[in-house]
């Protein structure tokens, strides 16, 4: 009988799974290029474009040619498209400084939001994105390519086991040789070289990758002091921002080091951990290493290739509506999360005035 139940409960829940409706998602602006992301995106049952607010109709026609869309799902503006589909949530893809304009849209009418990292421009930003979010009880998710990697999520896991022992020394790497270099489209590169629309250059796009790292490897727990310096070594190709970017976190018994740069010869998202016994290193989404320490130079290594994270924790748009249509709790200072971000931000501001004033500066 006990088995027969079973049976018929599994037999439901699949069932009910079955039936789950794809999320109805908005597309607001084209001009990040990793809205290739979701445009390229195979169908998968759980997330359906009904609309997408691109008013660069060149932009929104190469782009429907490349993936595929009806040009009648395009609209001007918010508004058009909102009084048109009605989605059930939104995904941001145009300059950070556009985020909060996209969360005091929609925020109001109950609409769950997702922007790409970071959160937002500037501090006082990310405030007001957080204020409204809480007022209107939205979701308000942040997305970063690096939450999705399975050797992050290992690195966590064998932090918290022990494995190296307490943690004392992070150290993030991400960047690449600059987005000029890399040939950027012009839509783009307008705005991530721009401090107004990007709040920064360099020590913005990635430095908060390391930041939002660092912050949950912390389990949320905000520096005591923040430390940053910036550099312009390709000024011919970024005259309004900086290229080069090393911060430095002090927390009571650890340090992190978030390296973000666009002068690095070969693209890189990689992590290390220094524990009291050892170490482990994320070289990139799918190979992770951990060096025990034997005697004073010496060290016993193990190599592990990981396999993607199972879903919807392999994807945005799928943990995205899993998160929304409550099939998931996400955990306390999630990488997407509001509130961890909420630091990353702090972080940022702070690390960008340390910067400026060559000074320190104290985090309450």
């Amino acid at each position: 009988m006990k088995q027969q139940l079973l049976c018929f409960l599994l037999l439901l829940s699949s069932s009910l799974f079955a039936q789950q409706k794809p999320l109805r998602i908005g597309v607001v602006g084209l001009t990040h290029t990793h809205v290739h992301g979701i445009l390229g995106r195979a169908k998968q049952g759980d997330i359906e474009i009904v609309g997408i607010v691109e008013p660069n109709r060149d932009l929104a026609l190469r782009y429907s040619k490349e993936h595929g869309y009806s040009m009648s799902l395009v609209y001007n503006t918010m508004a058009e498209m909102f009084a048109a589909c009605h989605p059930e949530a939104v995904c941001a893809f145009g300059s950070i400084y556009e985020h909060l304009g996209v969360v005091e849209f929609f925020a109001p009418k109950g609409i769950h939001v997702m922007v790409e990292k970071p959160l937002a421009v500037n501090w006082e930003h990310a405030k007001k994105m957080e204020a409204l979010a809480k007022k209107y009880q939205i979701e308000l998710l942040t997305n970063y390519e690096t939450t999705w990697y399975p050797t992050n999520h290992q690195t966590r896991e064998l932090l918290k086991k022990g494995t190296i022992g307490d943690a004392r020394k992070i150290v993030v790497r991400d960047g690449h040789r600059g987005p000029k270099k890399l040939g950027i489209t012009h839509e783009f590169l307008d705005w991530l070289t721009d401090a107004t629309l990007n709040g920064g250059g360099a020590i913005i796009d990635f430095g908060c990758y390391g930041t939002n790292l660092s912050t949950w490897l912390m389990d949320g727990k905000k520096p005591n002091a923040v430390t940053a310096v910036t550099q312009q070594l390709q000024k011919e190709n970024n005259p309004k921002v900086d290229d080069e970017s090393i911060i430095i976190l002090k927390y009571d018994h650890a340090n992190a080091i978030v390296e973000g740069s666009w002068n690095w010869p070969i693209g890189r998202k990689d992590l290390e951990v220094y524990g009291l016994t050892g170490a482990i290193y994320a070289d990139n989404k799918y190979q992770l290493r951990t060096r025990m320490a034997e005697g004073y130079d010496g060290f016993k290594e193990e190599i592990f290739k990981l396999n993607d994270l199972d879903s919807p924790q392999n994807d945005p748009f799928a943990y995205f509506a899993a998160v929304i249509q409550k099939r998931i709790k996400p955990e306390p200072f999630d990488l997407s999360s509001l509130e961890n971000n909420m630091v990353v931000m702090e972080i940022l501001d702070a690390a960008v005035r340390s910067a400026k004033t060559g000074k320190t500066i104290q985090l309450k």
